[in-house]
């Protein structure tokens, strides 16, 4: 049986599938509780209100006897990142979320597998999850062998990198489990040498407080005054881990038509998204994964991309002075445009208002190097042929 989901799996477009037991060492819920007494994790109250139940799927969903573990490629055919990073005129938002949301996405495709699985056994006990409940997906997907946990904390894969989104089915059927892989990142330590922020502590293990990622996306607040200039154009997540990691070299892109580019939002200017108002960010962010953020913490994100770029005139010439926006567009749009909400100067200037937290020196200062001297190619130009 577990033979015919994995195939069944590859019909409705995963790109893989194998299954674990419902349970996890007792290594894996010592480290979560470490990491948590850390402060890791951040103003992510969640992670600590449900720590036990990650690692204990049976106790998530009662009678759970296998996990399913399943991955679904995502990166689309985008405009190179490296170029997009190294234009601070244009906003660098992480591919994955540059086409449509993938909770809808794999939720839809997991339930009809279940469903499928359902037709073939009769009647059982399951439920569908992709990063939507306390479960430790990638603990569970490295020991049922779908791939290893990098040193970046993401599940790798030698055909796929890390460029995949990963799913579960969690069900009372007592399927035959699939051997763990071993991990292959050997000495390796790009994704610790390139990290902007230094958020990858030490090998496999993300402080939260520092990454971009949660910067950009889960912090309510304002990001930390030290952390702004380290975060350079990216305004929602972050994939410099992943862009230097060698296994994504093999990576290859999706062929799910929701996840392509939409809004041409992997190539847009930060000036052409902090023109949108609040009715064109959620018209044109529904069903988005950005829609989540708000408005708001969107104009924020934009704000400190703007006033902490390169003061460089040459790539925008009708600039007012090195941080401020263009003298023909400031006057016209602002006017009547922020009501309700504050100003980009003001959102920028608010977040002078920040919690410190002890910061790590650049990664120019830190291993000698900074993510543009890294010798290894962005699998944003790797992945179009």
């Amino acid at each position: 049986m577990s033979r015919q989901i994995k195939a069944w799996a590859r019909e409705a477009g995963f790109a893989d599938a194998r299954v674990t037991r419902a349970a996890l060492p007792p290594e894996a819920e010592q480290r979560l509780e470490a990491w948590l007494a850390a402060g890791h994790h951040g103003e992510m109250d969640y992670m600590a209100r449900h720590g036990a139940l990650r690692v204990r799927p049976a106790e998530l969903v009662p009678g759970t006897l296998s996990v399913i573990s399943l991955r679904m490629n995502y990166w689309p055919g985008s405009e190179p990142a490296e170029r997009v990073l190294a234009d601070p005129s244009r906003a660098y938002l992480s591919r994955y979320a540059l086409g449509r949301d993938y909770h809808k996405v794999l939720r839809n495709r997991l339930q009809k597998l279940a469903e499928r699985i359902e037709g073939a056994v009769g009647s059982f006990g399951y439920r569908v999850f992709t990063d939507s409940a306390p479960l430790a997906e990638v603990a569970l997907a490295s020991q049922a062998g779908l791939g290893w946990r990098g040193k970046h904390t993401l599940l790798l894969t030698k055909r796929q990198g890390s460029l995949f989104f990963l799913g579960e089915i969690l069900t009372d059927l007592p399927l035959p489990p699939d051997e763990a892989e071993d991990g292959h990142c050997g000495r390796c330590t790009r994704c610790l040498d390139v990290c902007p922020t230094g958020a990858i502590v030490e090998p496999y293990t993300v402080d939260a407080r520092r990454c971009i990622s949660y910067l950009t996306i889960e912090l309510k607040g304002a990001i930390p005054e030290p952390l702004r200039p380290l975060i350079g154009n990216r305004v929602y997540g972050c994939d410099d881990c992943q862009l230097f990691c060698p296994w994504n070299r093999f990576g290859a892109l999706t062929a799910e038509a929701d996840f392509a580019v939409r809004h041409g939002l992997d190539c847009a200017s930060l000036v052409e998204l902090f023109d949108w108002s609040a009715d064109e960010f959620r018209e044109r962010m529904a069903g988005s994964p950005i829609y989540r953020i708000g408005y708001h913490k969107w104009l924020s994100n934009l704000a400190v991309a703007w006033a902490t770029r390169p003061p460089r005139r040459k790539w925008w010439p009708r600039c007012a002075d090195g941080w401020t926006f263009p003298t023909s567009w400031w006057p016209s749009r602002c006017a009547g445009r922020w009501r309700g909400t504050a100003s980009p100067v003001e959102l920028n200037c608010g977040t002078a208002r920040s919690p410190a937290i002890p910061l790590p020196a650049p990664p120019c200062r830190r291993r000698g190097i900074g993510w543009r001297a890294a010798p290894v190619s962005f699998p944003g130009s790797a992945l179009r042929r």
